[in-house]
């Protein structure tokens, strides 16, 4: 009788083993890949050390001319922009883990409207880097052909509204009394400006798409973003915790109406401006980023980040961190103050728990399920007067202007109000255009949408969405995966509900305006994955096309 193997043994033998399946490079690779590193190294050198030149001296002029706050940025940027064209790669994910911290650091490097533009500095490098790389291969920065025909449709409606709109604002300007001034508009560079905000994203699906080369890739931005979300959350918390024990002072000692109004100089250390006068029962806290209600759609949009990687990541302590990150969402939409994000978060997680079936997966709904209903219990057990005060907000709220009355009002007045088919003019309901004109204060999104474009792009955006969200449909449910398939779940129903909200604007700041289009890039690249996965199980049967393979 052949004696048993020890498991000492087994993973000696299976060392061995994979020992002997890892080749061996010659001395002649060797060198070659030694030559390769040194040259890397030789180019990273050069550039950085062009790019500080040049940095340091357009820094000078600026700081002799406009000061600190205007050379401090330029330098930075200059490094940013050379390094993200340069290395598009690690760029797009030093985007990714620059978006939620932009209102932090904004705030940190100086209050300047620049500063605001920041996250660019990352992304259009990367998008000219994906460009090139791309029309040399003859790969379509695009990759989906499904919303290409909508895509071009509405830009160019996009087009039209800036030429003969934004254009015939722009020379034939109105007419003012006798006595009064003009007023100082550049209104092609709010149509530009607005058009940036409206579809500049869209080209983050390619780069989402050709960034993620294999499962590795993905699972490592899977648990970046988890993490992002995490760390967060806990700055979030400590910010309350600052404010309720006085060391952060906030809207506290305010008068009159500044008690019920963001703003900046009650800001405590992270983000932006905020709201905190216990006395009123009123608190709206931003987070890490600028203003409280990014904050609350960051909540809302990591509901789905997190509730794919706690269901459907291969390891069981990114499930427990994705548990954690989800516990961590919950317990900020309550402390932060905000109604959205209170009413949101848990109804979203109940809209994932049914349409990616995961409530049917006992085996991993049932821990993550007890785990989370734990950690949220205690949470309302020490904090049962925090709980009570944000309920009795939401509801009040709702009862006093409900989401539906408030949307079709905004339908009607700007149904009334917009100049024709083609629109007002794009940028002129943007918030960030305001500096280049006269804006209208939209706040819902597609009302905002048809006041800026018309019915006309109002139907052609309608268009594209729709067809994303059909086609990421379609993407989601060939993928054989079970646990890509989850992921793609969750994605899809994130796109779905971004897709058809119009609840105030969050695609036209940050973080759904970046989450939405780069995210969507991830769920189609999934199908791509699965079929690697295959390849990988049977190499006999895998074909011998070679593997996407870009720039990055």
């Amino acid at each position: 009788m052949p004696k048993l193997k020890t498991k000492s043994q087994k993973s000696k033998n299976s060392k061995k083993q994979a020992n002997k399946e890892t080749p061996t490079l010659s001395l002649k690779e060797q060198l070659a890949k030694k030559r390769k590193a040194a040259q890397a190294r030789k180019e990273l050198i050069s550039l950085v050390t062009t790019a500080l030149s040049v940095a340091f001296f357009i820094g000078i002029l600026l700081f002799l001319v406009a000061g600190i706050k205007a050379a401090l940025p330029a330098v930075l940027g200059i490094l940013v922009l050379s390094l993200s064209y340069k290395y598009p790669r690690q760029a797009l994910f030093a985007f990714i883990i620059y978006v939620p911290f932009g209102g932090t650091i904004t705030y940190y490097i100086g209050n300047s409207p620049i500063l605001q533009l920041a996250k660019d500095a990352f992304y259009v490098p990367v998008l000219i880097a994906l460009w090139q790389s791309c029309r040399q291969r003859g790969l379509p920065l695009i990759p989906i052909k499904a919303i290409k025909t909508p895509l071009f449709i509405l830009l160019g409606l996009c087009l039209l509204t800036i030429i003969f709109v934004n254009g015939g604002q722009q020379l034939n300007p109105p007419s003012v009394g006798l006595l009064e001034k003009p007023p100082n508009e550049i209104p092609i560079g709010m149509g530009i400006l607005g058009l940036k905000v409206f579809l500049g994203y869209v080209p983050l699906i390619g780069c989402a798409y050709y960034l993620i080369r294999d499962k590795r890739d993905f699972l490592l931005l899977s648990r970046l973003q988890v993490v992002l979300i995490l760390i967060c959350c806990v700055l979030g918390f400590i910010q309350y915790l600052l404010l309720l024990t006085g060391i952060c002072e906030g809207t506290r000692n305010a008068e009159g109406s500044a008690l019920f109004k963001a703003t900046l100089e009650a800001r405590c250390y992270f983000g932006g401006s905020l709201v905190y006068s216990p006395s009123q029962g009123i608190i709206r806290l931003p987070g890490t980023f600028v203003a409280p209600w990014q904050w609350a759609w960051f909540l809302i949009s990591s509901t789905f980040f997190t509730f794919a990687t706690g269901f459907t990541d291969p390891s069981i302590i990114w499930r427990i961190i994705g548990l954690g990150s989800i516990a961590s969402v919950f317990v900020n939409a309550v402390v932060s103050g905000q109604r959205i994000a209170l009413g949101l978060v848990p109804t979203c997680f109940v809209i994932l728990l049914l349409l990616t079936g995961q409530i049917g997966n006992l085996k991993r709904f049932i821990p993550i399920g007890i785990g989370l209903a734990l950690i949220l219990s205690i949470a309302v057990v020490t904090n049962p007067t925090v709980v009570e005060e944000r309920t009795a907000s939401f509801t009040s709220r709702w009862e006093a202007s409900p989401p539906q009355e408030f949307i079709v009002q905004q339908f009607e007045e700007n149904w009334k109000s917009v100049d024709g088919p083609l629109g007002s003019g794009l940028g002129r309901a943007t918030n960030s255009a305001r500096a280049l004109g006269e804006t209208k204060l939209v706040e819902t999104y597609y009302p905002k949408v048809l006041y800026e474009v018309g019915i006309v792009g109002l139907l052609g955006f309608v268009a594209l969405v729709t067809t994303l969200t059909f086609t990421a449909f379609k993407t989601y449910r060939r993928i054989k995966n079970r646990n890509f398939r989850s992921y793609g779940a969750a994605l899809w129903v994130f796109i779905l509900f971004i897709s058809y909200n119009t609840y105030y604007y969050p695609l036209d700041v940050d973080p759904v305006a970046v989450y939405y289009w780069f995210f969507a890039g991830v769920l189609f690249k999934l199908p791509v994955l699965d079929k690697q996965e295959k390849e990988d199980a049977d190499p006999q049967k895998a074909t011998k096309k070679k593997r996407l393979q870009t720039k990055f």
